[in-house]
């Protein structure tokens, strides 16, 4: 008459931390299994490698990653693309990048002691409010104001 182990696997499953599923006894020493009463005997039949516990088997990423090397090979240049550009790149996200990069540099000018704390809010607002184009053309801005302070000293 077979065994039952059950409570034997769920004392081995939270000596070990592991799920009851993933512990796995020995089928030729069940007898020595069943005598184990004690987490020190369980602990002994553990490195007499008598009660195991299978590894974590995760989801493969092999064919994800295959994928993603397809999807890159495919063609992004102009004859591929479909539909209009915002439609590809939404127009909040281009501006949202622009008005990051263009506050960086703001603050890269204020660090170097370039402009002046209220010139740098002017600027700041202008970049808020889509005034300010590019970095081009907020060098030449700042490059102005740089000007005019030369110009009154």
């Amino acid at each position: 008459m077979p065994v039952n182990l059950k409570a034997k696997k769920h004392l081995v499953a939270r000596m070990y931390k592991v799920g009851v599923n993933r512990v796995l006894f020995d089928s030729d020493h069940l007898d020595d299994i069943a005598d184990a009463i004690t987490r020190e005997n369980i602990r002994s039949l553990f490195t007499a490698n008598t009660i195991k516990i299978k590894p974590i088997v995760g989801t493969s990423r092999g064919r994800a990653k295959v994928k993603k090397i397809q999807k890159k090979k495919r063609g992004v240049k102009q004859g591929s693309k479909k539909g209009r550009k915002g439609a590809r790149v939404g127009k909040k996200e281009v501006y949202v990048i622009k008005v990051r990069s263009l506050r960086y540099r703001l603050k890269i000018a204020k660090d170097r002691k370039e402009i002046t704390n209220k010139e740098f809010w002017e600027l700041y607002k202008k970049i808020g409010g889509n005034t300010v184009r590019n970095i081009a053309h907020l060098r030449t801005l700042i490059e102005e104001i740089t000007s005019k302070q030369k110009g009154q000293k």
